[in-house]
């Protein structure tokens, strides 16, 4: 019983903890050209799902990462924190790029210019540099709560499998709506801005996180409720 709960519990986290992953992953697809999107995808969320079955079998080097390599200010710095600081500075860069494109482009050429700059080769690059980032964490989760590998490798395969199933419907969500990936890239932001405050120690529940971005959406979603009624209305 025990190992069913630890298990199911380990899935539910192990998709939270995915969600993330998921929107970068969707965002840097949908800057492709539409017949290498799902390939993108496929790829991406593939090699996710390698690179979390192959750090499970290397535990104890990721606990290592935990150990204090250098002081910076009589604060200690492990290789697990310089890792989530260069993933949190790259996160925060690509997600600034993206929203400073977005804003500063003109109209009609937003998505064509950004496509053409992006080749499958590079979103691949970007999207496994974030696997690892987000891996690393969600395996150290997995080791906190199940004891035996079967059960932590079989939560990493359900998740991803969950993530490849909604990832198309995510994408294309986002991707008709320029407010909702805006605030998706908003997201990723404070995500990127959170890893680099652990990175130095200081922790930030995702719970919060979370809670506050589950909220931006559901105003939104009154939002282009609300935009869709008043269009179908008839005008004074």
């Amino acid at each position: 019983m025990d190992i069913v709960l630890s298990f199911l519990t380990l899935c539910l986290l192990e998709i939270i903890l995915g969600i993330d992953n998921l929107i970068f992953i969707s965002i840097i697809s949908n800057k492709l050209p539409k017949k290498n999107r799902r390939k993108a995808q496929f790829i991406g969320l593939s090699l996710s799902l390698l690179i979390r079955i192959g750090l499970l079998f290397t535990v104890s080097w990721i606990m290592s990462l935990t150990a204090d390599l250098f002081q910076v200010f009589q604060m200690g710095i492990s290789g697990r924190d310089i890792i989530l600081i260069g993933g949190g500075g790259f996160l925060l860069y690509s997600s600034g790029k993206e929203i400073f494109e977005k804003i500063t482009a003109k109209k009609g050429e937003k998505n064509k210019k950004i496509k053409q700059k992006l080749s499958l080769r590079s979103a691949i690059t970007q999207i496994i540099i974030l696997d690892v980032i987000f891996s690393l964490d969600s395996i150290i989760t997995a080791v906190g709560l199940a004891d035996h590998f079967w059960v932590m490798a079989s939560a990493v395969i359900v998740a991803v499998t969950v993530m490849l199933l909604s990832i198309k419907s995510i994408s294309d969500f986002v991707n008709k709506r320029p407010s909702i990936k805006v605030l998706a890239l908003s997201f990723l932001l404070v995500i990127g801005a959170t890893l680099i405050l652990e990175g130095f120690g200081l922790h930030i529940s995702k719970g919060y996180i979370y809670f506050a971005v589950g909220f931006a959406l559901f105003v939104e979603f009154l939002n282009i409720r609300l935009n869709t009624t008043n269009r179908g209305e008839p005008g004074d």
